[in-house]
């Protein structure tokens, strides 16, 4: 039997970047926190609470020491933890996902420009928390085509964002019909200059180019295993979407949670994962496997 980890999967490029931040400030200091898990994966957590990360909230900066650093992780914050953070002296370790950033600097011009702001995404995401408090919290989220034509005043100018980890084929669907009906419509993009319908996205490229790839990656398999957090939004996507190409795809978020018996019959089992699952999980995984078949 072939066990291959799929060389498309692992970190994002923003959960790289908030990682090494992380591990970075943890060279020169024994105590670093974290508001919210860092990345959603427990085992990559965990791994990093051994250095000295502890996670947080913002309710927790009354119980921390004075000065202390704490770490914004890739999802970004709204404006209001940055002013609790001058209020506390606590001292911000800023790894907010640079798409992620301009994304709240773009619709924080739309904002100051009257639109009515719209984001297609999860409203409690951590993501979106932090775009909705660029709006005030004015902004309307929503999930579906039916949530945008039941919430949306299409009498009103309009601009249309996306959190970054949303599929693009439901967000087009979206936007094709808001193009319609909404009598001033912008398509949001994390670019300055003005933009029309036909213009970039702020879905960001490396989730949504993955699922070409994981679809060849699941039929090209007799097994999958796909790894991810349970916490993971962009993990629960993409698990659906190789369970969808391949019925024999099976959700792990830890190497204890393989059944053996999955195996049965299969000459290559693939292993993959979210853009928040570290390359070392699954590269654990595949020793898990290949051990137990060497019996």
């Amino acid at each position: 039997m072939v066990v291959l980890v799929d060389k498309f999967a692992g970190f994002c490029w923003g959960g790289v970047r908030a990682i090494d931040f992380a591990e970075k400030e943890l060279q020169t200091s024994s105590k670093l926190y974290s508001l919210g898990d860092v990345i959603h994966n427990t085992a990559e957590v965990n791994r990093l609470a051994k250095l000295g990360l502890e996670t947080i909230t913002v309710e927790d900066f009354g119980k921390i020491p004075k000065g202390s650093k704490v770490l914004i992780r890739a999802h970004g914050e709204p404006p209001s933890t940055y002013k609790q953070a001058v209020a506390y002296g606590i001292e911000l370790v800023d790894a907010t996902c640079p798409v992620v950033t301009k994304v709240q600097e773009r619709i924080k011009k739309f904002v100051d420009k009257n639109y009515q702001v719209v984001i297609f995404g999860k409203k409690d995401h951590a993501e979106v928390i932090g775009l909705r408090g660029v709006t005030s919290d004015k902004a309307i989220v929503i999930l579906s085509l039916n949530e945008a034509l039941e919430k949306v005043d299409l009498s009103k100018p309009t601009v249309l964002f996306s959190q970054t980890t949303m599929d693009k084929e439901t967000f087009t669907i979206i936007a094709s019909a808001l193009r319609d009906k909404v009598k001033e419509l912008v398509i949001g993009t994390i670019e300055d200059e003005a933009v029309d319908f036909h213009a970039k996205d702020t879905i960001c490229g490396q989730v949504s180019g993955r699922e070409k790839k994981l679809r060849e990656f699941a039929d090209s398999n007799d097994v999958v295993i796909f790894t991810a957090g349970k916490k993971s939004s962009n993990g629960k996507v993409l698990y659906a979407i190789a369970k969808e190409e391949n019925a024999n795809t099976f959700f792990v978020e830890s190497k204890e949670e393989i059944d053996f018996s999955w195996f049965t019959g299969a000459e290559t089992v693939g292993i993959t994962g979210a853009t928040s699952t570290p390359q070392w999980v699954m590269e654990e995984m595949k020793k898990v496997i290949e051990d137990h078949f060497k019996k």
